[in-house]
């Protein structure tokens, strides 16, 4: 029996189902097996673009194909990119 009175983690493992499902998208290029995310973690644009990219999926939330449940899962997807990019900035910070 869960403690997760919300069905957390029912919720947590959808979303990594969902995000497993990105790797083997369109967008991702068969040449280099990169995603867009690698080339904005490249040019060390990923936070921004990826909580620019969760504010969209959140607005557009309701409004286009109604209450879209894959809206959702972008924006979470989105704001995990942001949570691993404050972690490599807290690994890679100089030490004092």
């Amino acid at each position: 029996m869960s403690n997760f009175k919300y069905r957390e983690n029912e919720i947590l493992f959808e979303v990594e189902e969902y995000i497993e499902s990105t790797y083997n998208q369109h967008y991702k290029s068969k040449k280099t097996d990169m995603q867009a995310v690698d080339v904005w973690e490249a040019l060390g644009t990923l936070e921004s673009t990826a909580r620019d990219n969760a504010l969209k999926y959140l607005l557009r939330y309701g409004k286009k194909d109604g209450k879209n449940k894959k809206d959702l899962l972008k924006a979470i997807h989105y704001i995990i990119l942001m949570m691993y990019t404050l972690e490599e900035e807290n690994r890679n910070a100089p030490t004092s």
